[in-house]
């Protein structure tokens, strides 16, 4: 990581909840203006089922929500250990790379016109809370806190790669990358299982620098990771309807 990306200045949690908030309202208008799916990927010709439209939209909604929740749990942690040396890297890394996750679910909700979640203004608590939370409790603590939630969101990034897998399948070979000539659009099947295979390196990426820092060694590792895990479960599971 360059220098002038741990010096330029952190992205606050206003700005954080303004811009999902502007993109809640985009989506919205968006959604009023047209109910059609946008997901008629080039060159396919095949139209998605009900059951596949569904899918999309609740993915694209519950990774826009979880990546939101990331953003605010680093900034809740980096508030209390930006003045650690050792630390303030790592967090400001992996955080950097949790902003650009939320970049670009912030424009694929609005693109593809999914509704967000109406359950935003608890996750803006939930997640900043968390982070300060257990930054007070120590680096190790901080560490099982992204332990925990990594895990969960690792496994849920590879079930999305294995729905997404299968509607590739059932596209055949026409929708197949190998298939699609250099310059040609891939469509928005391929492009979104090429960005959550990315997203989710990434995340399992902090699960092992979370490690790495001693997250199994804090104390009430077992309670602190399944209240965590439970909660992230929870919050996905409802993102999703809600």
């Amino acid at each position: 990581m360059s220098l002038q990306s741990l010096t330029r200045p952190t992205l606050s949690v206003s700005r954080i909840c303004t811009a999902c908030l502007q993109q809640t309202r985009n989506a919205s208008r968006l959604k009023s203006e047209s109910t059609s799916w946008v997901f008629n990927t080039v060159p396919v010709r095949k139209q998605l089922s009900p059951r596949q439209r569904e899918f999309l939209e609740k993915a694209i909604r519950v990774n826009q929500a979880g990546e939101l929740g990331a953003n605010l749990i680093y900034a809740g942690q980096y508030a209390l250990l930006k003045h650690d040396p050792k630390l303030k890297p790592i967090i400001a890394h992996m955080w950097d790379q949790e902003k650009v996750h939320l970049d670009t679910f912030n424009d694929l909700i609005v693109k593809h016109r999914v509704r967000p979640t109406a359950m935003r203004p608890l996750w803006n608590v939930a997640g900043y809370g968390l982070g300060l939370i257990t930054a007070a409790l120590g680096e190790k603590a901080a560490m099982a806190c992204t332990e925990a939630v990594e895990t969960e969101i690792g496994g849920h990034y590879n079930g999305q790669v294995r729905e997404l897998l299968s509607m590739i399948r059932e596209f055949g070979e026409e929708l197949n990358p190998k298939n699609i000539p250099e310059g040609e659009e891939k469509g928005e099947l391929v492009r979104l299982i090429e960005i959550v295979r990315k997203f989710r390196d990434e995340e399992l990426e902090h699960l092992d620098t979370a490690v790495e820092r001693g997250a199994k060694e804090t104390d009430g590792y077992e309670l602190l990771s399944g209240v965590i895990r439970g909660g992230c479960k929870g919050a996905i599971w409802l993102s999703s309807r809600i």
